[in-house]
């Protein structure tokens, strides 16, 4: 490309200088020529935001770059074009996208938590405006499941997508599942490694899968799914003892977070929002299965659509040139002067999402109890089951442990409901030692 066909670059405002705003200026100098090449233009890096402008920092500064302790530094400079945001959090993430927004300029983001807790203003907000608002980064890091439903997908209709959408948890299983970890020693080694947080609540609990669901939903099927609507557990605590008895059967246990079409009334028209389930669970999934090979810190996403078939997403769901690069393209196509796309359909605002209730989820089952090594204690169960028309395809039972013997059964279809109401009826008549664990079974 000849210098006289390169535009004038694009000056960007970076908030946030830690591994993912480092690895961005790194990304931004070392892939300058490719950058041009396919944009037409450069990308500077003008101003960069910190909370601390003396701290040491292993990045050296872009050059050229001023730092900054001002967000309107970046918001209010007429010269800057987009402003990337990188520090994390809520409120003051919020306050600088939503000053971006309301001066003009474009943004892009890597804050799975403020898109999925409050995005829906801001994405209008974006639309008000005319400016784009990305974020492909925000889910999955370097896996480009963001664009492909906003674009590659767009005329296909989703019918169900799930995924590992978070690395610590699947490393923890991983370990727990390879080397036969307790999980508080595997959690311990995860934060060894930098791969948990001292407080891992976010990545453990299931709120970052939740985070991540609640955009791939949007993105899916253009309605706003609230988060806290969302059915979230995680696995803390989950028993190393689970993960042996469901390899035994052929599974092995993945953090899933799922969300589906539940089939429409035939009085229903095409047309008609389907209704959705939608949830981030530990889950069975057979080892034949390309989810139950996802090993480590890796992160995926399997996509069912009514044309394109099945699809699967496969990648590094964090790091800093990883989720760097993924933030680069999001700039190169500000840099394009692409289209606003930002929530990949026309209306504004989105219709809230027809939520199926938890308690309705449809499901294979694996039951874990503890009973006491008597007669007629499985025959009791098994009518508790019974009469909640619970059917049981498989089951084991093993050697007394000390606290009772463990009986172990896969059940076929049935609902949330049911399930729970069969194992209380089970811990009310005195059959259960301890609380009985079940999992859904992909």
């Amino acid at each position: 490309m000849s210098e006289n066909t390169v535009r004038r670059p694009l000056i960007m405002g970076l908030a946030g200088f830690g591994t993912v705003g480092g690895g961005l200026a790194r990304l931004v100098e070392e892939n300058a020529h490719l950058i041009r090449r396919r944009t037409g233009r450069d990308i500077v890096i003008k101003k960069v935001l910190v909370r601390n402008a003396t701290k040491t920092r292993q990045t050296p500064l872009p050059q050229g770059a001023e730092l900054t302790t001002d967000p309107s530094a970046l918001t209010d400079d007429p010269t800057i074009d987009v402003v990337v945001e990188l520090m994390g959090g809520i409120d003051k993430a919020r306050e600088l996208i939503d000053s971006a927004l309301e001066k003009g300029k474009h943004v892009v983001t890597a804050n799975k938590a403020l898109l999925a807790e409050e995005g829906l203003a801001l994405f209008q907000k974006a639309a008000q405006k005319g400016r784009i608002l990305r974020y492909e980064a925000s889910v999955a890091g370097a896996v480009p499941v963001v664009e492909a439903l906003k674009e590659s997908l767009a005329g296909n209709r989703v019918q169900s997508l799930m995924g590992i959408l978070n690395g610590t948890s699947n490393y923890i299983l991983s370990e727990m599942t390879s080397n036969g970890l307790d999980f508080d020693i595997a959690l311990k080694q995860a934060q060894e490694k930098g791969y948990a947080e001292a407080d891992p609540t976010l990545d453990i609990d299931g709120f970052d899968a939740a985070h991540k669901l609640t955009l791939l939903i949007r993105l899916a099927y253009g309605v706003h799914y609230p988060y806290t609507a969302l059915s979230v557990q995680g696995i803390r605590g989950l028993s190393r003892q689970d993960i042996r008895f469901a390899r035994e059967f052929g599974y092995r246990i993945k953090l899933i977070g799922q969300v589906r079409e539940v089939l429409r009334d035939d009085n229903e028209g095409k047309d008609s929002l389907a209704r959705l389930e939608a949830g981030v669970f530990p889950a069975l999934v057979h080892h034949t299965y390309l989810l139950a090979r996802v090993g480590g810190v890796y992160n995926a996403v399997r996509v069912n659509a009514n044309a394109a078939g099945a699809l699967f997403f496969h990648g590094q769901g964090a790091g800093d040139l990883p989720t760097a690069g993924a933030v680069l393209a999001d700039l190169m196509a500000v840099a394009r002067d692409e289209r606003p796309n930002n929530t990949g359909f026309a209306e504004n605002d989105l219709p809230q999402a027809l939520i199926v209730p938890s308690e309705e989820w449809r499901s294979c089952y694996y039951v874990r109890t503890m009973v006491e090594d008597a007669p007629g204690v499985l025959r009791d169960i098994s009518g508790c089951m019974a009469a909640e028309g619970i059917s049981v395809a498989q089951m084991i039972q093993k050697a007394d442990e000390g606290q009772g013997v463990p009986l172990v059964f896969m059940t076929h279809e049935t609902t949330a409901q049911a399930m729970s109401t069969a194992l209380q009826k089970a811990e009310d008549a005195g059959l259960l030692k301890e609380a009985p664990v079940y999992y859904r079974i992909l």
